[in-house]
């Protein structure tokens, strides 16, 4: 969907060889946008595991079952679909810096007021409150770096900013280890939430240091059709949308529900302690970590299509492998964390440069935001249905719905092109 232009930095400027040639390949510019993008990412990702983490105290708390527990994942995934799309058409009519910038503020007010809330019903509201800024910041960010970066380089730049999602992850689980060892339950649920104000400080410095590609913030300024929500759906367009949607909600359907259910099987059904409940947590994030940075490569080397192909079959087969092992093998349990993290994780390494390589500028943030975040709506219910299942089957049980999901994002591929290579004008 885009045609052949020079790209915002020229290759030839760069020494285009090397492990940082993609880092240099974004120039000044772009590596500040990259830092930028980089950090909200990170710190969306903190905030978004405050829940999953603290779900058996919330649970205790509000004396909930697991059906209703599981509803606050959910409420905050179909949020962030409304979220991820106003974003998008946000980021095409005013600018991906300014967009990011609100989408960030979002978030980390509104996780800060989830720590305040007096009943269930008040934090179901707020988490659905943050979902809007969760859904939109990684759309955003993602399309602000995509146009500073080289196509030879795009997969794995964009990957490097999806890694920053498992930076956060680990993050999360290192003070949610920390608080609940100082506080009882019932704070320490609270404390966890009120630290997700911290993000708001990246919004000052995001303001004073980056801005938009100007190649593309130029084409995107001359065009009628920005920000247009119905253009992602005229003629040309209309079939990667639909399928880009199947796609994104496959592959975010297989992976919250294992993201928001595994510390909940761990504890209740491994009788793990917090503390070791966070040591086999260390496996899966690790394993998260390698594989964005892996799967970049694989981006860059094989196509954005194989990526999908090859680690859509590697995680079912890993969720039903994690989820089958007997009773009393506790240590394989954590030895398996680190392929189950590594190729769930992997997956979401070409999606920042498939999307956006799938439309022109002036609805680039717009289809990317809608079709990302609609999936990530629609997979929420996996984790719902999980929740709804485990009463009867329990929560390992339960938890083979997430395979399923990745076959979703195989028959997705048969719909959409291969990008690889593609310049963004």
């Amino acid at each position: 969907m885009s045609t052949p232009a020079p790209p915002t930095a020229p290759s030839g400027a760069h020494d285009d060889t090397g492990a940082l040639a993609w880092l240099r390949a974004l120039g000044p510019r772009g590596r500040r946008a990259f830092a930028g993008a980089f950090g909200g990412y990170g710190l969306d990702s903190y905030d978004f595991f405050t829940l999953p983490l603290s779900m058996v105290a919330i649970e205790a708390y509000f004396l909930l079952d697991s059906g209703r527990t599981g509803l606050l994942t959910t409420v905050t995934l179909v949020s962030s679909a409304v979220g991820g799309a106003a974003a998008g058409i946000l980021a095409d009519r005013i600018g991906r810096v300014r967009a990011l910038m609100i989408t960030v503020a979002t978030y980390a007010t509104f996780t800060l007021l989830c720590g305040l809330a007096p009943t269930y019903e008040t934090l179901l509201v707020f988490r659905a409150l943050q979902g809007l800024g969760f859904g939109g910041e990684w759309a955003v960010g993602a399309i602000l770096v995509a146009e500073y970066a080289s196509p030879r380089h795009r997969g794995r730049t964009l990957a490097y900013v999806q890694s920053s999602w498992a930076v956060g992850w680990a993050l999360a689980v290192l003070v949610w280890t920390l608080v609940f060892q100082i506080f009882e339950d019932d704070v320490a649920w609270r404390v966890m939430f009120l630290t997700g104000a911290l993000p708001a400080l990246l919004v000052v410095w995001v303001r004073r240091q980056v801005q938009d590609a100007p190649e593309a913030a130029e084409r995107r300024r001359r065009s009628p059709h920005r920000g247009s929500f119905r253009a992602i759906f005229r003629r040309g367009l209309l079939r990667p949308t639909l399928f880009a949607v199947l796609m994104s909600t496959g592959v975010q359907g297989g992976y919250y529900t294992l993201a928001t259910w595994v510390p909940t099987y761990l504890d209740d059904e491994r009788g793990l302690t917090v503390v070791g409940t966070g040591g086999y947590l260390a496996f899966l994030i690790t394993g998260a970590f390698t594989g964005y940075l892996t799967g970049g490569w694989v981006t860059d080397r094989l196509g954005r299509r194989n990526n999908v192909a090859l680690f859509a079959v590697l995680s079912a087969v890993a969720i039903l492998v994690y989820t089958n092992l007997p009773e009393g093998a506790d240590t394989l349990v954590m030895v398996l964390g680190f392929p189950l993290g590594f190729c769930m994780s992997a997956i979401f390494s070409c999606f920042g440069s498939f999307l956006a390589e799938l439309y022109p500028a002036e609805v680039r943030g717009t289809g990317q935001g809608f079709t990302y975040n609609t999936g990530r709506a629609v997979g929420a219910f996996f984790p719902a249905l999980v929740g709804f299942m485990a009463d009867s089957m329990g929560v390992g049980g339960a938890l083979v719905f997430g395979a399923a999901g990745y076959g979703l994002a195989l028959l997705a591929l048969l719909g959409l092109p291969e990008t690889k290579g593609r310049e963004l004008t």
